[in-house]
């Protein structure tokens, strides 16, 4: 049985239909920072246990940007919703 992922757009997809793109919780160095800030930025990375926000890429359905509230231990998700949206304070799926 596939695993199913709820978009916001496009319904029930098999999870083979999107690309998980990393966490969506970075904050991008300011233009002027150090090159210190941009290697933790680029290359420095959490390995987080339990609850995140990753960026996924719907790219075989809708091609929208979506945030997915996925278990890192179980892979369980627990809500989508839209990117763009999010900035707004759209609320999850």
């Amino acid at each position: 049985m596939a695993s199913l992922i709820s978009c916001p757009h496009c319904g029930a997809r098999p999870k083979e239909e999107f690309s998980i793109r990393g966490d969506a919780g970075l904050a991008r160095p300011a233009p002027d920072a150090g090159a210190d800030a941009w290697f933790d930025y680029v290359y420095l990375r959490d390995n987080p246990r339990g609850s995140h926000s990753e960026y996924w890429h719907h790219s075989s359905g809708c091609r929208r940007w979506l945030i997915v509230e996925r278990d890192t231990v179980t892979h369980v998700v627990h809500g989508v919703r839209d990117a763009a949206l999010a900035k707004l304070g759209g609320d999850l799926a």
